[in-house]
Order: C-alpha cells, then sequence, then structure tokens
C-alpha cells in the first residue's frame, strides 16, 4: 500500500469532510514497551529504541489510532441501501456500467448538516463518482422525492462522493437515489469479483464522523474474454504415480471463471508422463480443469497446452524420481476484499485450490487495514476461520489460518497460525505494537511470523529488532513488490532503503531461510505474477502435505524462494541441503565442501549465481538449458560464513535457495 491508499483509508474511517485533509504531522514518540528487550540484543540506545527507525510512519499509526477512537453518534451508519438496477445486469471487469442504487434513511433520520458517502471499492480502478462532467465517465446523479431537502454531491477523494443534507433532516423511511454511470457510464473493478461492494456510510448529526453500513450493496463482475491459459503440474513425483493436472483458461489479469466452450490440446507429456491428448470443457467449468494423469518413467515431463485462439503455455516441469524429496508449493501471504484486495475469502481459497494448484495457502488479511478493520470484527474474522477449516484436506490441500502484522513503525509481518484457532494481535495496540510483544503474545501457540517487503516498498523491516529464531526461522525475499535479497537481485523492490536487504541481516549474524509469497490483492494468490512484475511462492521441501510437516519444514529452513516460476531447486554442502548448519570439526578453523546445485527451470536458464558471505562470487551462464547441475570446491570456509544460489531465467523467473550456514 502506498501513502495515497493510507489517505485514503483514514478518510473512510476518520470520515472528514474536509478534501484538503493531509497525513498529521505528529512529534510525539509513544515509547515502545519492548524497547527494554531490543536494547538488551542490539546494543541501541533506550532513546532510539522509543523512535523507531528512520523510516518509521508516526504520523500514520496516530491517524489511525485517532481515527478508532472517534465516537459515534446513534445515527450514524443508520438506514439501508440496496442496488436496483445494473446496465448491464452481469458487468465485467473495467467496463463501463450503470448503477442506480437507493439509499433509505435508518429510524432516527439525518440531521440536517448530516451527509450520506458513497464509495466503490478504492483500490482496483473504479470510476470515481463525480457530478461536474456528465460526458466523462463516474457521472452521478443524486435525487430525492422528500420534500425541502436540498442534496449537496460532490467528489471528495477517488471513489468517494459526499452528499450534505441541507434544507431540512431526512426523516426515518425517506430515501436517496444514486444514478452512478449516467451517461458514459462508471469503469467497474479491473478484477473479476463475487461481490464487489458499494459501500454506504452516513454521518447522521453531522458532526464529520460516519460509520459505513455492514451490509452495503454489491455485484458480481465477471471476468473478461479468455486471454491465458494455465498449466500446471507437481513439481516432484514418483514413478507409477497417478497425479492431476490443472489447466485453466483466464482473462487479461489472471482472473478465472471465463466463458468458455471447446477442447484443449495437450503435447509432449510422453515417455514420462501420461495425459490425455484433449480435454474437453463444458459451459458448467468456467475454464476450470483437473486432468488425471500418471507417471511412467523416471525423467522431467514438460507437456504443452494449446487452447482457443492460439493460446499455448508450457506446464512447470515434473521431474519424476524414486527418490528425490518432493516439492510442495506454498502461498503464504494475501489479501481479499476483507481488507484491501479483491474478492471473497472463499474465493481466495478456491483460486488457490482450483486454478493456482497449490498445495499450501494462508489469506493474511490486515489487522486494522480495510474499509471494516478485522481487529474490530470478531465475526469475520470467526468466517475466515471457518473458512480455513472448510477448505483444509490434508494429504490434499494444507490451509493456514493468518493475518498481516500491519505495523508501520517496524515493518510488516505476517502471522501465521498451524492450527485452526488463532488470534489478531493488532499493531495499533499498544501492548502489541513491537514484534518483541507480537512474539511474547504468540509464546506457547504454534505460530510463526513472517517479514515481508523487508527492503523497502510500503515500509521497510526494522532489523535493529533481531527476529525471534523461534518465531521467525524464515523471511520472505520476493513478493508482488519485489526481490528485498540484495541491492544487486534482479526485479528489485520499489523504494529500496540501503543496508536494510536480506542479505545484510545475514552479514548481521541473522539466520533465515528464504520464502517467496504473492502479498497478492488481486484474488489470485499462486499468480499474482499474471497481473504484476513479479509475485512470490515458496517452495516446501517436506515430508508429507500437513499442517505439521509444513511447520516443521519452515523450522528447519527447508525451503527456497522463487518470484512465481516453479524452478525445482536443489542445493547441498558437503551432503547437507539448504538451510542446514555446518559445523567446524573440533579444533578446525575452516573446511572445504563440495557445493552441488541442480536447477531444473520453467523456461531456459540464463545463469546460476552463487553468493557466499555478501557477495556473489561465482556465476555460470548456462546458455538457456532447462535442466542445469553444476558442481564446487568451497575452501576455507569459516564460522559465521554462509553460501545461497540464485537461479535466473532467461523470462526472469527467479529461485533462491535458502542458505547454508557454517557453525
Amino acid at each position: 500500500m502506498r501513502r495515497a491508499h493510507v489517505l485514503r483509508i483514514v478518510r473512510m474511517r476518520h470520515a472528514l469532510l474536509c478534501v484538503g485533509l493531509a497525513l498529521c504531522a505528529c512529534s510525539d514518540r509513544h515509547p515502545d514497551p519492548g524497547a527494554e528487550a531490543r536494547v538488551e540484543a542490539s546494543g541501541e540506545t533506550l532513546e532510539a529504541a522509543a523512535a523507531g527507525p528512520p523510516h518509521a510512519r508516526w504520523d500514520t499509526v496516530e491517524m489511525l489510532r485517532e481515527a478508532a477512537r472517534l465516537p459515534y453518534h446513534p445515527s450514524d451508519g443508520g438506514g439501508r441501501a440496496w442496488l436496483e438496477e445494473a446496465k448491464p445486469e452481469r458487468p465485467r471487469a473495467s467496463s463501463p456500467a450503470r448503477f442506480t442504487l437507493v439509499y433509505e434513511v435508518g429510524p432516527l433520520g439525518i440531521a440536517e448538516g448530516g451527509a450520506i458517502y458513497f464509495q466503490v471499492s478504492p483500490f482496483w480502478g473504479w470510476s470515481t463518482p463525480q457530478t461536474v462532467t456528465p460526458e466523462a465517465p463516474g457521472y452521478s446523479v443524486v435525487s430525492s422525492a422528500a420534500e425541502g431537502v436540498t442534496l449537496e454531491a460532490s467528489t471528495l477523494d477517488q471513489q468517494l462522493l459526499g452528499i450534505r443534507v441541507g434544507g431540512r433532516g431526512l426523516e426515518p423511511g425517506e430515501r436517496v437515489r444514486i444514478v452512478f454511470g449516467e451517461g458514459a457510464g462508471a469503469r467497474t473493478d479491473r478484477y473479476a469479483e463475487a461481490f464487489s461492494r458499494f459501500w454506504f456510510g452516513v454521518d447522521g448529526d453531522g458532526d464529520g464522523v460516519r460509520k459505513l453500513l455492514p451490509d452495503s450493496p454489491g455485484i458480481e463482475i465477471l471476468p473478461g474474454p479468455p486471454a491465458g491459459l494455465v498449466f500446471l503440474l507437481p513439481t516432484v513425483a514418483r514413478p507409477g504415480d497417478s497425479v492431476q493436472a490443472t489447466l485453466a483458461l483466464v482473462d487479461a489479469t489472471g482472473s478465472a471463471g471465463v466463458e468458455f466452450e471447446g477442447e484443449i490440446r495437450i503435447e509432449g507429456a510422453g515417455p514420462v508422463l501420461e495425459l490425455p491428448e484433449r480435454v474437453v470443457f463444458r459451459a458448467a467449468d468456467k475454464g476450470v480443469a483437473r486432468v488425471a494423469g500418471r507417471v511412467l518413467e523416471a525423467g522431467v515431463a514438460r507437456p504443452r497446452a494449446l487452447g482457443p485462439g492460439g493460446l499455448a503455455v508450457d506446464a512447470n516441469p515434473l521431474v519424476a524420481s524414486a527418490d528425490g524429496p518432493r516439492v510442495y508449493w506454498g502461498d503464504l501471504h494475501g489479501h481479499s476484499s476483507w481488507t484491501d484486495g479483491t474478492g471473497t475469502p472463499e474465493d481466495y481459497f478456491r483460486y488457490a485450490q482450483d486454478v493456482a494448484r497449490l498445495d499450501v495457502i494462508a489469506l493474511t488479511d490486515h489487522d486494522h487495514w480495510g474499509m471494516i478493520p478485522l481487529d474490530g470484527d470478531a465475526e469475520r474474522w470467526q468466517a475466515i476461520r471457518d473458512t480455513v477449516r472448510r477448505f483444509h484436506e490434508p494429504g490434499r490441500f494444507v490451509t493456514l489460518l493468518g493475518y498481516e502484522w500491519t505495523s508501520w513503525i517496524h515493518g510488516h509481518r505476517h502471522v501465521l497460525y498451524f492450527s485452526d484457532e488463532g488470534e489478531i494481535y493488532s499493531s495499533l495496540e499498544a501492548e502489541y505494537e513491537s514484534p518483541t510483544q507480537l512474539w511474547s503474545a504468540l509464546e506457547g501457540q504454534s505460530a510463526l511470523t513472517f517479514a515481508h517487503h523487508s527492503a523497502g516498498g510500503p515500509i521497510a523491516t526494522n532489523w535493529d529488532i533481531p527476529p525471534d529464531p523461534h518465531f521467525e526461522p524464515v523471511t520472505e525475499v520476493v513478493s508482488v513488490h519485489g526481490s528485498s535479497e540484495a541491492l544487486d537481485s534482479p526485479g528489485l523492490i520499489y523504494s529500496p532503503v540501503r543496508g536494510n536487504f536480506v542479505r545484510d541481516t545475514l552479514d548481521r549474524g541473522y539466520r533465515f531461510g528464504f520464502i517467496g509469497s504473492g502479498d497478492s490483492h488481486d484474488g489470485h494468490p499462486g499468480l499474482a505474477q499474471l497481473a504484476s512484475p513479479s509475485g512470490g511462492l515458496a517452495a516446501i521441501v517436506a515430508d508429507e502435505l500437513s499442517r505439521e510437516s509444513v511447520l516443521a519444514a519452515l523450522r528447519q529452513r527447508r525451503v527456497y524462494a522463487t518470484n512465481g516460476a516453479r524452478i525445482l531447486l536443489r542445493v547441498a554442502l558437503g551432503g547437507h541441503n539448504m538451510g542446514s548448519s555446518v559445523k567446524l570439526e573440533d579444533g578446525a578453523s575452516s573446511l572445504s565442501q563440495e557445493l552441488f546445485v541442480r536447477a531444473v527451470g520453467s523456461g531456459p536458464i540464463e545463469r546460476v549465481e552463487l553468493v557466499r558471505s555478501g557477495e556473489i562470487v561465482d556465476g555460470v551462464a548456462t546458455e538457456g538449458r532447462l535442466d542445469v547441475a553444476l558442481q564446487r570446491t568451497l575452501s576455507d570456509l569459516r564460522a559465521g560464513e554462509y553460501v545461497y544460489v540464485r537461479v535466473v531465467q532467461e523470462d526472469g523467473g527467479t529461485a533462491w535457495s535458502s542458505p547454508i550456514y557454517i557453525e
């Protein structure tokens, strides 16, 4: 989220009529209750601990806290609203449409000087309601049959229309009609959604504080025509295994559910893999199918799918091996429309399972960020718990309960629970506003935390607080925001902070495994790269597909990261796999070990690079090979050193192994 989004959300929650509202400059600094532990661990001064890092946004925190403290008048948020008509009845993503909505005043009325607010999603490209230019998108006509009432409508911010009540107050049961998109229409959400809300807020007494109608109406936004093809296989299988492939047609932004009847052809599966040559889609399939197959022999399968209109895509490689460890793909970080994303939680999990063919998934909506923040909505949090529980199928599809601890001081982390239960410890609450407080709250629970977009982006992580190795054994190095690995990384994160990259933390002595995850807000977990320059996936080397096994793999750093490409990566140092610690023999000051690397790309591999203790020390141009095996002798490895491998494909797909540490 960028600074403009901060302003919009604060306006939504703060409910001020003034268009010129700016982020307040708060000079006061709240003391960090975790400062003593932090000072003890890092040696910094108590004053520095209280102030937080240089990029801390205390002004944003204060504004959000102030918004949460604002009192509501009993008439705020009163009444009901509904969608009377939509033309077309079922609009498509990023297309013009006209909507007629009706608001009916609640039992306490709206005083003269009060206001009604109309807002479409402030995140994903809806036209802004406006009352000035009839021939422009978003033109809105506001009217009421209530005699003696005047309505002054004006655009207050992007996607936000304010309607001030004048002449007299609105009485209970009186109605206000809004035609949104009169004339040129209003552009809809760029992503398909099962239920995109038209938010209504009411300031009943005119004090500038409004409350949202939690049951504000919404509409289904259909996907566009088929524009892309997804073909996904398990990455590792055994000869003789029965497997399932996923075939899905998606629109130009990766949304599923497209209209399609016909067939998709599959070629090039043999001799390793047996798949049908043709897959027939019915209208009811909505462009998504699971295809049964069988692994015939050891080797690498790279089948290709051919769809309508010349659409074609290569599947990710399936490596058939009698003894290689299995790799499960996870996206452990993403958002729904319940905070600042698109789609419902159910849509999110269904896309992850049916389209992105993920093995492990977590929805991590924000603690306090969104139209109706989760930290104050126990009913919604329970609904997310119920959805996680309903989709969980050990052995087939592992779901994790989670949320994002959205600290504007110490950086964002997501919290994952490896059971059906867990609470939201909001970063806006004084008792949970530092990472050390968060970890204290999680004591005794089966939970992990993950720093993300840590080198920059929305806000950088405060690495002066040493991560708790029990709760934070891995870190997210790549997502839709870009890579936080190092300054020389492909696909660098925006607004990077020098010295704050993950590699910098390794040089400080921190020990992490590497994962990627999407941080997708477009409702497409596991495939965020379809609509963004980058995505993120966690490759999890686990014994079985269960919460317990996934947790064990994360704790032991048996993981690696990609920016969305399903690359198979094997790295070992003298028999020690990625994420391991290699101990020097008693009395030895150094050691030499053979490094083994194998990378099986989802596309031609451009280069393989070796990072040793802060520097790229070796690199091999691989001439576009799809399967690369390398061996190197690493000499004079000393305690405190680390090594990891970076694989870069010609198409920009990148994988990072977890480091191997010398102890």
